[in-house]
């Protein structure tokens, strides 16, 4: 049977674990209870014995005896406890106070632990009354966003059929609409198909005018804001201020859109204002087409934000739900162990006001999950409630146990077949796969820190599995290669086939089939999109990690490098290697595939610092141009081997790996901290043993310092110098899989200390009041 200590810690949210019950530290106090009761001397005992003996017994002793157990009974089913409720000086939070009723001989302990377990349920109490609170108000907002576009909806749907029936009757040219809302009856229903609308006009009647301002006072009602909107109330009273032909004023709905790409990064950096989602009708002297329209992806976007935001919403109020109902077990269960512990019954006074308290009485959040999965049902799934559930309750995905064998028998056969090379793409998903099962063992959270799909992500074993069949099919290449050779076939035909299989793996990578692990591959094709566009789009911490990868993967980039002018130039086939490395086109490019990861992270650094004003940004971008200096110092020494670059590596050299190391430490892993408890490292640690940071830290030291090698050019003449170019780009990558681990613990510490479990999400339309 699973202790509850070891189920609780499994079962909590991590990001909440401060708030949550400390039930390691009441048992600790019951423990002291059960030590300070210690049993009568012998000596007590014996005088005791000799004084009833003393008298003599009598018949009646068992009818005393029977009497004295009854009142015994009584006194332990009586009331020991008395819990008082009062609120909180300057607050509206009511707080718990137990007071003893019964003498207990070990007072002070148990005062203690009552004084302990009052704090930790008001503590709980706090917490879920603030988070409850905040979920209210997102569930208001979104509300309100909602029937901004409902009222848009209906309004301009009611506008259409008005317009057209007008113009087919009068056979007017202008003010017609050349796209549709959606046709379907219900005027609530956002499906996206039913958000493609574009009105287009010219010339409008005063019908259409009276019917605009309709629009207008609808959204104002909702509280949506308008540019020139105290003009437009001058103009509805008749007084002069339009901007434009027919003295009208331009008014535009005003909507937050985050800047995510490269379209919306020239339009604004951090917020859109959508000036014409709304425009009122133009009508030009010469009767010449206008102006009034409804963007149809910007109502789109605007829809999938404001979904995005129930399924945020839905996602926090179940993590509320589940830890009001652990903090009730872990009440109730260290309430048993007191009573047993003390040999009175106190669980059932103290449980009553338990389940009295807020965070077990209210109904608040379940009320609003059912009402934002009516909400969901109704605009956002076609009332189809099982399609509603797949948002708002993803199923985690299955665990087959065809991965696991499908992972070993490749393994044996990657083993068997090749056991020296080992290239570093696969080796870099091995180290990928040994990261996801630290995470998942150490409970620290990477789905949400990246903002992956828990039912879609990879799993440790699916990553051990694409490492394992990508290298097995490698090696199976080239013992094919060696037996069509060997079978007599020329070069020119054998050599070919690694460009196959590139072909092939990429075909696999592109392929728009579900299977395979699409989802993974298209989200890993838009975040390699991200980066390549640097500084275009928003820049999230996935794409920093993926490019933080980059960087450790120069090496084979430069292989890639030398792979396509193989085939390129066909040297496959003539087989004159100098083609690739003398041509001076080559060589330039070496530096721009070394300069290349470091200048996307340094253009992610100045993206942020752009959105964020933040100083750090600008020193981390610092970082890689001193590496991208080294870099390419280093690239120079190659070729002109002289004193004059060789002190210029050397400096350049030291400088970068210094920066780096104290950003590993420092910024990345959150260590080094003078005044930490723990001796130069963090306050909150993930791992127990403290040793294995120290001895994390001088590993990081070692594997940073590689590049002394390049430098001096130490040569090993068992050793094949490209052999030992190749491992010490492994342990690069090693490096880099080490390094990935405790960059992500510090991030979960981070969320852990500011209690985040739910992602803000950004809703489009702004109130007026905002302004």
């Amino acid at each position: 049977m699973v202790k509850f200590s070891k189920e609780l810690e499994a079962q909590l949210i991590p990001e909440w674990k401060e708030a949550f019950v400390n039930y390691w530290q009441l048992k600790k106090q019951v423990k002291k209870i059960k030590l300070a009761r210690k049993p009568k001397p012998p000596q007590q005992v014996a005088n005791s014995i000799n004084t009833s003996s003393e008298f003599g017994f009598s018949i009646f002793d068992p009818i005393r005896s029977y009497f004295s157990s009854a009142r015994s009974s009584s006194s332990t089913t009586a009331e020991i406890i008395k819990v008082r409720r009062k609120m909180m000086a300057g607050s509206d939070h009511e707080v718990y106070q137990t007071d003893l009723v019964h003498l207990f001989s070990e007072e002070d302990e148990v005062k203690a632990f009552f004084e302990k377990l009052d704090g930790e349920l008001n503590k709980v109490n706090q917490f879920y009354m603030a988070k409850e609170k905040e979920f209210m108000q997102r569930g208001d907002i979104l509300n309100k966003q909602l029937d901004i576009l409902m009222d848009l909806k209906r309004i301009l749907s009611e506008n259409r059929r008005r317009v057209k029936s007008s113009s087919n009757n009068s056979s007017v040219s202008g003010g017609v609409f050349s796209r549709s809302w959606s046709s379907s009856p219900r005027s609530s229903d956002f499906s996206e198909s039913g958000l493609e609308s574009e009105l287009t006009g010219g010339e409008t009647p005063k019908s259409e005018q009276s019917e605009t301002e309709e629009v207008i006072a609808a959204l104002e009602k909702n509280g949506v804001s308008f540019v020139n909107s105290n003009t437009r109330t001058k103009m509805k009273k008749g007084g002069s201020g339009g901007n434009n032909n027919n003295n009208k004023p331009k008014m535009a709905l005003r909507v937050d859109i985050p800047a995510t790409t490269p379209t919306r990064t020239i339009t604004a950096v951090t917020s859109m204002l959508w000036e014409d989602l709304i425009n009122n009708p133009k009508k030009g002297e010469s009767g010449g087409g206008g102006g009034d329209h409804i963007n149809r992806k910007k109502i789109q976007c605007a829809e999938k934000m404001i979904r995005s935001a129930f399924v945020e919403l839905y996602r926090g109020l179940g993590l509320l739900k589940t830890y009001s109902s652990l903090n009730m077990v872990a009440f109730t269960k260290i309430l048993k162990k007191f009573d047993k512990v003390a040999n009175q019954q106190a669980s059932p006074s103290y449980l009553r006001e338990v389940k009295k308290s807020h965070f077990i009485s209210s109904d608040k959040a379940v009320r609003l999950m059912d009402e934002v999965e009516c909400i969901f049902t109704k605009h956002f799934a076609n009332n189809d409630r099982k399609k509603t559930m797949k948002f708002l309750r993803p199923q985690q995905q299955k665990e087959s146990h065809m991965v696991t064998f499908f992972v070993g028998l490749f393994t044996g056969c990657f083993v068997s077949l090749f056991s020296v090379v080992f290239a570093l793409l696969s080796l870099h998903l091995f180290m990928y796969g040994c990261n996801l099962f630290m995470w998942k063992a150490t409970r620290i959270n990477h789905n949400f820190i990246f903002e992956f799909q828990p039912s879609n992500s990879l799993k440790y074993r699916d990553s051990f599995l694409i490492c394992t069949t990508f290298m097995t099919s490698v090696v199976g290449a080239m013992v094919i290669h060696l037996l069509l050779r060997a079978a007599g076939f020329s070069p020119s035909q054998v050599d070919a086939i690694p460009g196959v299989l590139i072909l092939i793996f990429i075909a696999l990578l592109i392929c728009p089939f579900d299977i395979l692990y699409r989802p993974t591959r298209y989200y890993f094709l838009r975040i390699m999109r991200n980066i390549a566009c640097s500084p275009l789009y928003k820049v999230l911490l996935v794409d920093i990690f993926m490019a933080d990868q980059l960087t450790s993967q120069i090496p084979l980039l430069r292989h890639m490098e030398s792979t396509a002018c193989y085939f390129i130039a066909g040297t496959f086939k003539t087989h004159r290697y100098e083609t690739c490395n003398s041509g001076k086109l080559y060589r330039d490019l070496v530096y721009l595939i070394s300069f290349l990861p470091y200048y996307w992270r340094a253009m992610q650094c100045l993206r942020r610092y752009i959105e964020e004003s933040d100083v750090n940004q600008l020193a981390n971008m610092g970082k890689y141009v001193s590496a991208m200096l080294a870099a390419g110092a280093r690239l120079t020494y190659a070729k002109k081997e002289n004193h004059l670059w060789f002190a210029i590596v050397l400096v350049t050299s030291a400088f970068a790996t210094i920066y780096q190391l104290y950003w590993d430490f420092v910024k990345d892993w959150g260590l080094l901290n003078p005044k930490s408890k723990n001796k130069w490292l963090r306050d909150d640690l993930i791992l127990k043993n403290k040793s294995i940071y120290y001895m994390s830290i001088g590993l990081n030291v070692v594997l940073r310092v590689a590049w002394v090698e390049t430098v001096m050019g130490f040569r090993f003449k068992m050793v094949e110098s490209r052999m030992l170019d190749f491992f010490l780009a492994s342990l690069e990558v090693i490096r880099r899989g080490h390094w990935n681990f405790y960059r992500l613990e510090n991030e979960h510490v981070s969320n852990v200390g500011k209690c985040k479990a739910v992602k803000p999400v950004t809703v489009p339309f702004r109130d007026a009041d905002s302004d």
